[in-house]
């Protein structure tokens, strides 16, 4: 079996936008997260990852390898003061039987696994793999001359090489100063071929502050919409409040319920659970766990968002319904809103809720009960 080793470099730069760019959140993760996601995604089996990383990146880095779920070691090696340096140590670090080594920059935090896997198969066939795209734009030089863009190739990450061929030429790199600033220069110079790889349009370099835009823009539309529906209902008694949306509703009855029975944020939960595919509320929060006695839903709803943001998963909207014959609930809806938004880190204009009443039909409507139904739809 080939043994594919991958460094990603993560030793980090602020020189061009004032601050870490790879600390940044791009559409719910950081770049460092998203090119590990992409390599989880591979097909191939990798059998090391190592990270360079500066004391910018060290701690975020650290912790992600704690946290890796490859079987493979997962682990970091200081960078150095020149992308050359970091790659060499990198090299240097890696079992002496690794057959292939992919090199990628994190910055380019939009690659995608089949493009790791076309720079890795003809790494294996040909011993190298550049990935890049052919020039798009017309480009001339600063003096004006024109440059014909049939002949230009954009080069980009990963780069991938046979491990002993690359590190050979990483030694004569590094015995005159790391003078090159490019893998495929460096393998080049040492005399290997280069074979080029068809890349893809999205797989960008972060560098400047305007950037993030269109990095946010990028990964929205990478991701994928689900949707899922959520339905609670509790028997209303007196002496209890009524407590809907995180409002306590002035009314005689209240609903009845291991927690505060917010129905409205109940079934919210579900939907947001259903459409992530995270089992149910019941599950999550059971209702023989003192800890939840009498506890706030929206206390609730924040934790299944922290899980939500876990995963990366995005809330596009909510839509809610609150069937009930009384009390009159259209003057507290705004705040319900507020209270759902807050609790989301969403803004009110994705949040929906409304109130109905059943024309006193049903339990509902002879004020046994209050019933909630929601539609959320995620970014997965």
């Amino acid at each position: 079996m080939v043994k594919t080793a991958f460094i990603l470099l993560a030793a980090g730069s602020s020189s061009r936008m004032g601050e870490n760019k790879l600390a940044l959140s791009i559409g719910g993760a950081t770049p460092i997260e998203r090119c590990f996601g992409a390599i989880h995604r591979s097909s191939f089996a990798v059998s090391s990852v190592c990270f360079t990383v500066s004391d910018l990146t060290r701690q975020a880095v650290t912790k992600l390898c704690k946290e890796s779920r490859l079987s493979c070691p997962v682990y970091t090696v200081e960078g150095g003061k020149t992308r050359g340096e970091s790659v060499y140590n990198a090299l240097l670090s890696l079992p002496e039987d690794t057959d292939i080594v992919v090199i990628h920059d994190s910055a380019r935090c939009l690659i995608k696994a089949e493009t790791i896997d076309k720079s890795i198969e003809s790494a294996i066939n040909t011993g190298s793999g550049i990935v890049g795209t052919k020039a798009r734009d017309t480009i001339r030089k600063t003096s004006g001359e024109l440059l014909d863009r049939n002949e230009l190739f954009i080069t980009q990450t990963p780069q991938t090489f046979r491990y002993q061929e690359i590190l050979a030429a990483y030694k004569k790199d590094a015995e005159n100063g790391f003078i090159e600033t490019d893998d495929c220069a460096v393998y080049e110079k040492a005399g290997f071929k280069a074979t080029l790889v068809a890349g893809d349009i999205m797989n960008q370099k972060l560098t400047c502050r305007e950037d993030i835009e269109f990095f946010n823009a990028a990964c929205s539309m990478q991701k994928s919409l689900r949707v899922g529906f959520g339905e609670d209902t509790h028997r209303l008694a007196a002496g209890r409040k009524l407590i809907l949306g995180g409002v306590c509703v002035p009314f005689g009855l209240g609903l009845v319920g291991h927690s505060d029975a917010d129905v409205l944020v109940h079934a919210i939960i579900d939907a947001l659970l259903g459409a992530a595919a995270l089992s149910d509320i019941g599950n999550l929060f059971p209702d023989n766990d003192n800890s939840y006695k009498d506890i706030s839903s929206l206390l609730l709803l924040e934790r299944v968002k922290a899980i939500l943001d876990g995963k990366n998963i995005a809330i596009n909207n909510i839509d809610a319904t609150i069937v009930a014959q009384s009390p009159k609930l259209a003057p507290f809806i705004e705040e319900m809103r507020k209270n759902i938004a807050l609790t989301l880190n969403t803004p009110v204009s994705c949040i929906s809720v409304k109130a109905t009443t059943p024309e006193q039909t049903g339990p509902e409507g002879h004020h046994e009960c209050i019933t909630a139904r929601a539609v959320a739809s995620i970014l997965v």
